[in-house]
């Protein structure tokens, strides 16, 4: 037999070197010690949880929900409506959207005009709009649906956990998160929630969803919740991620929902009234619509974006970033998510972005 002919890769014959970064950009962020080491525990065999990130969420919430020819609407102010329009149109239905410009959001006059327009099996909206650092309001809108005889589909990944969420009392019929903002752990799991009307939708649609991993018919037997005596194997899920996953919302129950709440609002309120005293601008108005996980700034003018955020990393190893999406050229975006929540990281942040201000080039012009 001849002897193989492609060498191995010189950079992993030496060890992993991951540097420290202060990781308070969008997400993710920074993992505690706590939940890493949960990660290192020993390999068991399959447990029950949801494999992927909000993508894959989003992704089973549109695929098991909808079928071809249905009607959806998406609320598109950022990045994650327009994704989700994407998804819906994948599958064959006929996507309809309102529209609201970067860091505005809908009245629910608005919506229940398009619900009346349009007619929607589904309706989605991202609670916390990463993209423009918007919080959305949610009380109504699920009654809203409900009267509309339409599923209320929220996305609360950059939201769960650091501002208020109530799934039942809001009319929310299917929820989901991520784990890598402010619960802290890895990318790579998705808490998922689905009402009764959801599961009546899903469980009695007349074709199969077109994917067969985000199935549910699969992943409720999977997971143990669809009153059948036994599971059949569906798929190897990240068992080590999981751990870590479960022991993220442990540390939450420990500090407690509302005081998680509590925490991220206060520290969010600190940090806009010192880029305020900064001179900078907030990108979201009212006050109200501020996702207190994520901060858009305006970006200051006369200034690279690129440029303050390159200075800030290699200066001071934190991450920030710019916009995203429709909010691309005009923000800063800075998530201060769970552990890393504190008024000593703001205060870090804003003098790193002094720093920057100060050094960085500034147009003339």
């Amino acid at each position: 037999m001849p002897s193989l002919s492609v060498l191995p890769p010189k950079c992993l014959q030496k060890p992993l070197l991951v540097p420290h970064r202060h990781m308070f950009g969008p997400g993710p962020s920074n993992v505690p010690s706590r939940i890493l080491e949960a990660g290192a525990n020993p390999v068991i065999g399959h447990i029950i949880h949801f494999t992927g990130t909000g993508h894959t969420a989003m992704e089973c919430a549109i695929f098991n929900t909808v079928e071809s020819g249905d009607s959806v609407l998406t609320a598109v102010n950022g990045i994650w409506g327009e994704r989700a329009a994407e998804m819906a149109e994948r599958i064959g239905a006929r996507v309809n959207t309102i529209v609201a410009p970067p860091g505005g959001f809908f009245t629910n006059a608005e919506i229940e005009q398009a619900l009346s327009k349009y007619r929607p099996v589904l309706f989605f909206l991202a609670h916390g709009e990463s993209s423009t650092g918007v919080l959305h309001p949610l009380d109504g809108i699920g009654q809203l649906c409900q009267r509309y005889n339409c599923l209320f589909l929220v996305d609360a990944v950059a939201s769960i956990g650091g501002a208020p969420l109530h799934m039942d009392q809001q009319g929310i019929d299917i929820l989901y998160t991520g784990s890598q903002k402010v619960l802290n752990a890895p990318p790579g799991t998705a808490p998922i929630s689905f009402s009764e009307r959801a599961c009546q939708k899903i469980f009695s649609r007349k074709s199969k969803p077109v994917s067969f991993f985000l199935d549910l018919n699969w992943l409720a037997n999977y997971w143990g919740c669809d009153g059948k005596p036994s599971r059949v194997y569906h798929h190897t899920g990240p068992v080590t991620a999981f751990f870590s996953l479960r022991e993220s919302l442990a540390v939450l129950v420990e500090e407690g929902l509302e005081n998680s709440w509590e925490r991220h609002q206060k520290v969010a309120e600190y940090f806009h009234t010192g880029l305020e005293s900064m001179g900078l601008k907030l990108f979201v108005k009212e006050k109200k619509a501020r996702l207190p996980t994520v901060t858009t700034i305006v970006a200051p003018h006369g200034y690279d974006w690129k440029e303050i955020t390159s200075y800030i990393m290699k200066t001071h190893n934190i991450e920030i970033s710019g916009g995203l999406g429709p909010s691309v050229g005009l923000v800063l975006r800075v998530g201060l998510m769970g552990c890393n929540s504190s008024k000593a990281n703001v205060d870090m942040v804003l003098g790193a972005l002094k720093d920057a201000l100060k050094h960085c080039h500034k147009s003339k012009v």
